[in-house]
């Protein structure tokens, strides 16, 4: 089931004149689809497998060299995490296809460097290995090693190595960057270095947990003694949530518990309007997983680690960590395709989203791309690659829904004292516990994140828990998942301060096994709990609605 750069741009085409065709209609009448189509040149493979193991080899070597460059050098490692501090989108409906980009180039750069002409980045299937695989933590593939110590080991060290060699390039980029690095929150290079130190002009201090890099004794909190993702982690990274988030037939729907991708934004630079809207790969096993390995819950108020800020990429764990989440992108279109459904968005959306301009990728031979379009990226082809089995490989196809399981709609909440109250008919319930789905009942949970001096990050969702109930573990009865913001509220990039999430409810739920015993109705009393160990401020829920999923 390949798929072409000019498939998805024919599509492209049409859908602008009116055309409403699913991409599948078009491909069955193109070249290939008897199979015809050649395989991809490069396949990347399950970490925990003999294929993935050698690869960790060639990428230990492409990553020692990238330290060894100086600074100036777009492939130095530390240049090259900037990319993606200074352009990337998260909580918008560019996500996966920006991040497709700048993974695609940086495997190009580590077969070069490594001069393993047949590298391609391996995928850590976190769903079926809920650890971070045990040869990340050899040499250089962890941030803690002492390779990185020159460069990390303080502020003073880290400013003296990048800082000058990155206002030098500042001051090289074209009046294009430079505009969209405006509308980041980034009009000049002190701004965006503030939020480089976690420093907050408004409160005249330096925020600890807002720190865009880390020591390097502190780069990675999962350690080769402590490598398992705890249980709320290895929660949001389920079967059960993964096989959620990939339910969805839409690539976008401005009810996010619909959506494969979050917000519509205007350009991929800036958060929405209003509310963020994550969907729930996004927010639950991306965001997660970023906070955890960081330390986020574990060692608040912080400084956290490497993955918990946008220099993630400092960790080279990042990349094996979006290999997957763009695995599982590519599951999902191929679902979508041989269900007939359409693979992007539709209508005047797609041609919107596919002449978005990305303008700061690193090409393969330490070259700068320059412009570049999403719709580029849309395809793994561009690339010629394509994924070894992991989990969600074997999901039967994503069916059409049938007209009677939606005729519930949505179901709003009432708010009273940061709580949200649900009736839900009885009969809904029941047909969620009777479902073969995982969780055939979403909610849609809104919240507003923590800014200033608070550190929160992550929320519990608790349903139906009692009033004296303030914390809880990952198997209580009154736990349906933890919500996680990836990143601080840094205080010069743009960001939306309310967010929803797309919470899928487990069956577990003691509120399920409750509900026969209420009459026509079941209530779902749901509110939010700071889900680490430190004493924090609860957060009232803004707004809640529930629905059947798909």
């Amino acid at each position: 089931m390949r798929y072409t750069r000019r498939d998805f741009m024919t599509t492209a085409a049409t859908a602008v004149a009116g055309t409403m065709l699913p991409l599948g209609s078009l491909l069955a009448a193109g070249p290939g689809a008897q199979g015809s189509e050649p395989t991809a040149r490069y396949r990347r493979h399950d970490v925990a497998t003999p294929e993935g193991q050698r690869m960790l080899i060639s990428y230990a070597r492409g990553v020692e060299a990238m330290l060894k460059l100086p600074a100036e050098h777009p492939h130095n490692w530390f240049r090259n995490a900037f990319t993606h501090f200074l352009d990337c989108p998260h909580g918008n409906w560019w996500f996966y296809v920006w991040h497709r980009g700048y993974v695609g180039y940086f495997e190009r750069s580590i077969r070069k460097l490594s001069g393993d002409t047949s590298f391609a980045m391996p995928f850590w299937d976190w769903t079926r290995h809920p650890e971070i695989p045990a040869g990340m933590f050899d040499g250089v593939l962890t941030p803690t090693d002492s390779a990185y110590a020159p460069f990390t080991g303080n502020l003073l060290k880290f400013t003296e190595f990048v800082k000058p060699s990155l206002l030098k390039y500042w001051n090289s980029l074209s009046s294009d960057q430079r505009a969209q690095l405006n509308s980041r929150g980034y009009p000049t290079f002190d701004d965006a270095w503030n939020d480089v130190t976690g420093y907050s002009v408004a409160h005249k201090a330096g925020l600890s947990g807002n720190q865009s890099y880390a020591i390097t004794c502190g780069a990675r909190y999962l350690s080769r003694s402590n490598p398992k993702l705890d249980a709320k982690t290895a929660y949001d990274v389920s079967p059960d949530i993964v096989s959620s988030g990939l339910t969805p037939t839409l690539f976008y729907d401005p009810s996010i518990s619909n959506s494969f991708a979050s917000s519509k934004t205007a350009t991929h630079l800036v958060q929405p309007d209003g509310s963020t809207n994550f969907s729930i790969l996004e927010g639950f096993p991306h965001n997660k997983v970023h906070n955890y390995i960081g330390g986020v819950g574990a060692i608040d108020p912080g400084p956290y680690g490497n993955m918990t800020n946008f220099l993630s990429p400092v960790d080279p764990i990042f990349y094996l960590h979006h290999s997957n989440m763009d695995r599982l992108w590519d599951l999902w279109t191929k679902k979508q395709l041989a269900a007939g459904l359409p693979i992007l968005p539709t209508g005047a959306d797609l041609a919107t989203f596919m002449a978005e301009p990305f303008l700061f990728y690193v090409d393969g031979d330490g070259g700068f791309v320059g412009p570049s379009k999403a719709g580029d990226y849309v395809s793994t082809r561009v690339f010629d690659y394509d994924y070894g089995p992991g989990f969600g490989s074997e999901l039967p196809t994503v069916p059409k829904r049938k007209s009677g399981a939606t005729k519930y709609g949505v179901i709003k909440g009432g708010i009273e004292a940061g709580a949200a109250s649900v009736l839900l008919p009885n009969a809904m319930v029941e047909q969620h516990l009777a479902s073969a789905q995982p969780a055939s009942l979403i909610a849609e949970v809104t919240l507003d994140r923590p800014e200033g001096l608070a550190v929160t990050r992550e929320f519990d969702v608790l349903v139906n828990a009692p009033a004296d109930v303030e914390r809880v573990d990952a198997n209580s009865p009154y736990y349906a998942g933890t919500l996680a913001f990836f990143g601080p509220t840094m205080p010069n990039m743009a960001m939306s301060h309310s967010a929803t999430f797309a919470v899928p409810l487990p069956k577990t739920l003691r509120a399920f096994s409750n509900a026969k015993l209420l009459g026509a109705n079941a209530q779902f009393n749901i509110r939010l709990a700071p889900s680490g160990q430190q004493p924090a401020d609860p957060v009232p829920v803004r707004g809640v609605s529930i629905k059947p999923a798909g």
